[in-house]
């Protein structure tokens, strides 16, 4: 959003630089994101002064060029040669002097350099109107008038204005501030609460006296749900034409283009006190009657785009007698609008409910200054104050005329909201004592009522125009606002409090679990929760359950909750995959919705915790020399059982399952239900995605892992064995049926309490062994802390271990 600095002061009065002023809005919490300096002329007419042509003769070398003596004021005259047709003796003329920039309408600006033009020295530059701004012609030179002095500024010459622009971030929260009367009233506050000198001096317009006429346009609100206020005014004798300068200057430094009076006054009016308004040719209005109501589902209307739409049933429409003008606060018909031809007008300011300007704004995709501010919520009591300066301006720059009553339909009037606030709470939230006379001195400031003083607060009534007011922490927000962040100290009890904090809390634990991901190479992520409908099919919700779809969304592709992590993830695969980048690792915390069939309940909602692993390409190499190894589903098995492991969870193994989105996929699992799933990406899935390249994706419950966690008790430290371990290795031939995972329970199961690690570390097929076998080479690691092993006892227990994958696996074993 653009605010004009001068724009401000016509609201208040103040004597601060640009710089002070954007501090101070940034404090009460509208971010100036950027600021610069608009020039009704670009460049400001900076360098150029006026000449008188003394001399003017034909170049030597060129037909078409003059060679002319200029005065522009100094002890000399200029030598300057000029290409202009127009050129003549006695003229007075813009003159731009050597190392004078000019800025002309199209091209970039350029610096006027001495120079020699086929042969003859050329000492500055004689300009035509669009060579420093002030038109378009280029036909010739721009001669001025006879009587204009020698040697002064152009830019005291010409209405050159210049501004101040600021960029505001403004947050969806902060409809109220969606205009300068918005911005102003907030600048106020924070000045005056920090004792600048401030002033109010923005005076509300007074609508002319009314004439006779012969249009007599009546109102019918049909739909007051939808349209609580409904003001208009009927203006005749118009004539359309451009705006006066000053007028288009002020939409041109918000970035708004002009396009004639009328039209220009609606936008101003707009942006000024931030009512939407909307003018009809009041010619076009048939019957002479505007109805306010929904028209049937499915009805056709053209809009000013030229683009037929079909209405919904709950679409607003701003009607005459026989159909459809305008979709109610959010954008204009091509028949009623206000053209070069129109003589009269039927001036509209109204005040729209937010969520049918929400629902149609986002259903027809109409995105307009107008729905900005009446999806947020508009003020009520703002409509006739917008409407009359409006009105006032239509007669003053086109020469309008009142010729009608002022329409003003109110059936419910919106009264302000009363809060109740408590000293205590306000001391809670802030973390700071504010004493109850400041904290009424913002609040009036801010233009809330006090109504009664309490013992442990008191009453007050937010004004109509704070429509995000609705409690009592709402308004602690405002005074926070003005107060300002940066006037309340850092508390030191929230620096002990971290210091003892429980180093088991969800928060550290993710920490921790990041880590251990980022050292084995992988990076994080964070996908949009929201994504596109077409990805159900192969990601349903489970069983019982349905998406938990947007109401209003903002795109097709947004219209609904995720109900898989390997959405986002799969997309963010893809993303960089096409972008060359095809070695990935990648690892996101986030959550799934869905909600349960058949309900309206709130609890209908169900949210899960996940933490998504994802890799494709080669795996990360930790040392500087060797061969790069595809990233597949043991490096990726490798990683969730690590997270296992520093969970405290190592006895969670994986067995051979189906999972929705996976094709070879294991399960973990215990007592309690399944804990995660590992897996290759389904070619379906990748079809789908357009991944081109294999993929590996793990799914952990979080909560659940959090659950178990929590079983586990307090840490306990267990001290570094004292004793050696010792390692034997095994050859075992196998059947290609056997998995590692069945090899693996049977080592537990077989080799004693001193078992402390099994792992896979060669694997072998071909020819030599039968095209049905294969061979895994296994490592066991074994120690105990209270004694040396003796080579005896752990050969027995590799003949148990010899024995067991014999019994359970039908294996060869050769001992290594």
């Amino acid at each position: 959003m653009k605010i004009s600095l001068d724009w401000l002061k016509t609201f208040i009065s103040f004597d601060l630089d640009p710089e002070t002023v954007a501090a101070y809005l940034t404090d009460c919490g509208l971010e100036v994101e950027s600021m610069h300096t608009f020039q009704s002329v670009p460049g400001g007419l900076e360098g150029l002064i006026t000449g008188h042509v003394v001399e003017k003769s034909k170049h030597p070398n060129a037909d078409k060029l003059s060679l002319t003596k200029v005065d522009a004021g100094g002890s000399e005259l200029l030598q300057i040669v000029c290409g202009a047709p127009n050129v003549a003796a006695g003229q007075k003329v813009i003159v731009a002097p050597v190392n004078c920039t000019i800025h002309p309408v199209t091209g970039e600006p350029f610096t006027i350099k001495k120079s020699k033009i086929r042969g003859e020295v050329s000492e500055g530059m004689l300009c035509a109107a669009d060579e420093v701004g002030l038109g378009e012609d280029h036909s010739g030179i721009l001669v001025l008038p006879e009587d204009t002095a020698v040697g002064v500024k152009v830019k005291d010459l010409f209405d050159v204005t210049s501004d101040v622009v600021f960029e505001i971030g403004l947050t969806p929260n902060r409809g109220d501030a969606a205009s300068h009367l918005g911005v102003a009233r907030d600048l106020l506050a924070a000045l005056k609460h920090k004792g600048v000198p401030v002033e109010w001096i923005h005076k509300p317009a007074s609508i002319p006296e009314k004439e006779r006429g012969s249009k007599h346009i009546t109102v019918e609100l049909k739909r007051p749900d939808a349209c609580p206020r409904y003001s208009g005014v009927t203006i005749e004798n118009i004539r359309i034409a451009p705006s006066p300068a000053w007028l288009q200057n002020r939409l041109k430094a918000i970035g708004l283009k002009p396009i004639s009076n009328v039209v220009d006054i609606t936008n101003y009016v707009l942006h000024e006190l931030g009512q939407p308004l909307h003018a009809f040719d009041a010619d076009q209005i048939r019957g002479e009657k505007v109805v306010v109501d929904c028209l049937p589902e499915g009805t056709p209307f053209v809009t000013l785009d030229d683009k037929e739409r079909k209405l919904r049933a709950d679409d607003l429409m701003i009607c005459d007698a026989e159909g459809g003008m305008c979709i109610g606060g959010v954008f204009g018909g091509i028949v009623s609008g206000v053209s070069d031809t129109t003589r009269s007008v039927f001036l509209e300011s109204a005040c729209f409910h937010p969520g049918f300007i929400r629902r149609t704004s986002s259903h027809h995709d109409l995105k307009t200054d107008a729905s900005f501010r009446f999806e947020r919520g508009t003020d009520p009591e703002n409509t006739l104050q917008a409407l009359r300066r409006a009105a006032s301006l239509i007669c003053e720059l086109a020469g309008g005329t009142i010729t009608s009553d002022t329409v003003d339909l109110y059936p419910e009037r919106i009264a302000p909201r009363q809060i109740n606030i408590r000293y205590a709470r306000v001391h809670r939230l802030l973390g700071k004592q504010i004493p109850p006379e400041e904290i009424r001195q913002i609040l009036e400031a801010l233009q809330f009522e006090w109504l009664e003083d309490r013992l442990d607060g008191a009453l007050i009534a937010a004004p109509t125009f704070k429509v995000e007011v609705t409690r009592e922490a709402d308004v602690i927000e405002e005074v926070l606002r003005i107060y300002g962040c940066n006037s309340i100290e850092a508390s030191t009890h929230t620096q002990i409090g971290y210091v003892h904090e429980n180093r088991r809390t969800p928060d550290r634990i993710r920490n921790a679990m990041a880590d251990l991901l980022v050292a084995n190479g992988f990076s994080e992520i964070m996908c949009n929760s929201l994504t596109s409908e077409k990805h159900l099919t192969l990601f349903p919700p489970p069983d019982q359950m349905e998406p938990a779809r947007i109401i209003n969304p903002l795109s097709s592709d947004l219209s609904v909750m995720r109900t898989s992590m390997l959405i986002g993830g799969l997309e963010t695969l893809v993303y960089n995959i096409n972008r060359k980048n095809l070695q990935l690792n990648l690892f996101e915390f986030g959550r799934t919705y869905a909600r349960t069939k058949d309900t309206v309940d709130a609890d209908a909602y169900r949210e899960q915790s996940w933490l998504a692993l994802y890799t494709s390409g080669n795996r990360p190499l930790h040392r500087w020399s060797g061969k790069e190894e595809e990233a597949g589903l043991i490096f990726l098995k490798s990683c969730v059982d690590q997270i296992f492991r520093k969970a405290g969870l190592a006895g969670v193994t994986g067995t051979e399952a189906a999972s929705v989105g996976f094709s070879a996929c294991l399960s973990y699992a215990d007592q309690k239900g399944e804990l995660a799933v590992v897996g290759e990406i389904a070619p379906a899935v990748r079809k789908h995605m357009d991944l081109n390249q294999p993929a590996f994706g793990a799914l952990i419950h979080w909560e659940g892992l959090l659950d178990r966690m929590r079983a586990l008790g307090p840490i306990t430290y267990k001290e570094v064995g004292k004793f050696p371990a010792v390692r034997r290795d095994l050859a075992l031939l196998l059947n290609k049926s056997a998995s590692y995972a069945s090899l693996e329970a049977i080592a537990w199961k077989y080799g004693s309490k001193l078992l402390r690690e099994v792992r896979l570390f060669d694997v072998f097929e071909g020819e030599k062994i039968g095209k049905d076998k294969k061979s895994y080479a296994i490592s066991f690691t074994f120690r105990d802390d209270e004694k040396t092993l003796t080579d005896g006892w752990v050969d027995q227990t590799m003949k148990k271990l010899a024995d067991g994958f014999r019994k359970e696996a039908s294996a060869e074993v050769r001992e290594s």
